[in-house]
């Protein structure tokens, strides 16, 4: 297949762009390497698929209406996964304007290309923040995520909206995958993982947020590849079951379609931190600090519709993730 991946120089990105080329489809890589974090780090992932036959190389902002509309026209994708984004909870709070742009506007740009060429599935990252103040767990796609604590969150929600109007008006195929706390090999700066680690071999102290007692549902970078490559291989279909007198959030009587993508194994972040430990031994220096605003306390995916629909469930342990995770750091950076 002919596939463009938005936020090719991204942690998903670029190891999904990475999984579609070794099995013989064609890449379109957009990205603008935005500052947001390391730039080196983006040019480092991408160095890995650039010069690939298969692999075009696209430098330009999904919020650039011009551009993507180039894009679109000139590399006639058949499938499409939208992966770019102005990620962060606590970064929405200082900088609301990027998530406007780009989670937004960015995100129209891509629909309508979906809509000008015929694209067979649009496969695009929402979010596990979308539960907001859910609090029934694990948390099902079926249920109502109208309460959002975070505007990342809202652009997240909002999405999945925006797919749904233009699967209904257009009958555009939409797949959302919420995706529940990915780390990994190349990840991103910003998260808990990378920052604990580099903390702690700095000898430094790291914040620790809600005294350490917040559960997440880590999920390894190849798990979440995993998943997005079947969804992508099997494009939204109507429920014909679908009836508007009790609707259902997860599906429709357009090709509509979201999923969980999750360890379904939520994981107090005190244990991952002490994993962590043990992959680098050496302990770290704790500052334990109240849950930031924008934050939850706990996320638990429920899959039982992956499993259902496509046979696949994640199951990287969070011991075997943090060691490949330690193993990539100390090479990459050399300590």
């Amino acid at each position: 297949m002919r596939v463009l991946i938005t936020g090719s120089a991204g942690f998903i990105g670029s190891e999904l762009a990475l999984r579609l080329l070794e099995r013989g489809d064609e890449v379109i890589g957009v990205d603008c390497l935005d500052p947001y974090y390391d730039v080196t780090l983006k040019e480092a992932r991408l160095a890995r698929t650039r010069d690939h036959p298969n692999y075009s190389d696209i430098r330009a902002r999904i919020e650039d209406r011009a551009a993507m509309a180039k894009a679109f026209a000139d590399h006639q994708p058949q499938r499409v996964i939208n992966l770019a984004a102005q990620a962060g909870v606590r970064y929405s709070i200082e900088n609301p304007d990027a998530y406007i742009d780009s989670n937004l506007v960015g995100f129209g740009n891509i629909l309508q290309g979906c809509r000008n060429h015929r694209v067979e599935h649009l496969v695009y990252a929402s979010s596990s923040s979308v539960y907001g103040s859910n609090t029934n767990m694990p948390f099902s796609v079926h249920d109502n995520v109208d309460h959002p604590v975070s505007l990342y969150a809202a652009t997240k929600k909002a999405n999945e909206l925006m797919a749904h109007a233009y699967s209904h008006l257009y009958g555009i195929p939409t797949t959302g995958l919420r995706f529940f706390t990915v780390y990994g090999p190349w990840g991103r700066p910003d998260m808990a993982l990378f920052k604990f680690t580099k903390n702690i071999l700095a000898g430094e102290s790291i914040p620790v947020f809600n005294y350490g007692r917040h559960r997440r549902d880590f999920t390894y970078i190849d798990d979440i590849v995993e998943g997005v490559i079947r969804v992508l291989d099997r494009p939204a279909h109507p429920n014909p079951d679908w009836n508007g007198d009790t609707p259902d959030s997860a599906t429709s009587r357009a090709p509509y379609r979201l999923y969980n993508i999750g360890n379904n194994n939520p994981v107090e972040l005190m244990h991952y931190i002490e994993t962590l430990e043990k992959c680098l031994g050496m302990t770290a220096e704790k500052e334990l600090l109240p849950l930031q605003p924008g934050d939850v306390p706990d996320t638990y995916a429920n899959v039982e519709d992956l499993v259902a629909d496509l046979d696949y469930k994640p199951a990287t342990s969070v011991e075997e993730g943090v060691a490949n995770f330690v193993a990539w750091y100390r090479d990459y950076y050399r300590v």
